[in-house]
């Protein structure tokens, strides 16, 4: 007789959207108290424990449906698949955001940068400052994937740990 054991997948797609979900709503939290320019430390922070919440939430309730017993290759599949869906929809709401919501979003966060490399960089003119937010413009696109693969990798990373922690094998018998 085959049992009915939970399989992975299912896990990081629920917790995935509910994740990103959370994230989304923080976003949406930081747009209305006008602090989504904001990318400091705390910002930061909040948005990886957010991420980390739901994959060892994800984990520790696969472990629960799967008889206590959790592998250290299911929790990084978990862990992974989390935060892929979760950045999958962070990278969604940010196209919107700042193409719907607010399109001037980017031109802003170009000129904060532009005000920060002035204030740290006082021997750079304002046409080098210039030209390298034009480079940073033509290879804006490539901030997505770049996004995907650190969410990845953090997930990876978290469920590696959680599994660690959590492992219980099945017995051999």
């Amino acid at each position: 007789m085959e049992e009915n054991l939970p399989k992975p997948a299912k896990f990081s797609l629920n917790y995935g959207l509910i994740t990103g979900g959370i994230g989304i709503i923080f976003g949406i939290m930081l747009y209305t108290m006008d602090m989504h320019y904001e990318r400091g430390m705390a910002v930061q922070g909040t948005q990886i424990a957010i991420l980390a919440a739901g994959i060892i939430l994800a984990i520790v309730q696969f472990k629960k449906a799967n008889l206590t017993f959790l592998t250290l290759s299911e929790a990084l599949k978990i862990g992974a698949g989390v935060a892929l869906i979760s950045g999958i929809l962070g990278i969604i709401y940010f196209f919107v955001f700042s193409n719907y919501v607010e399109p001037d979003f980017m031109d802003n966060m170009y000129e904060i940068g532009k005000q920060q490399a002035l204030a740290d960089n006082p021997k750079l003119t304002p046409e080098q400052i210039d030209q390298g937010i034009e480079m940073q413009k033509k290879f804006a696109w490539i901030s997505y994937p770049i996004i995907i693969i650190f969410n990845v990798i953090i997930g990876l990373v978290i469920g590696l740990i959680t599994g660690l922690i959590l492992k219980k094998q099945k017995p051999a018998y």
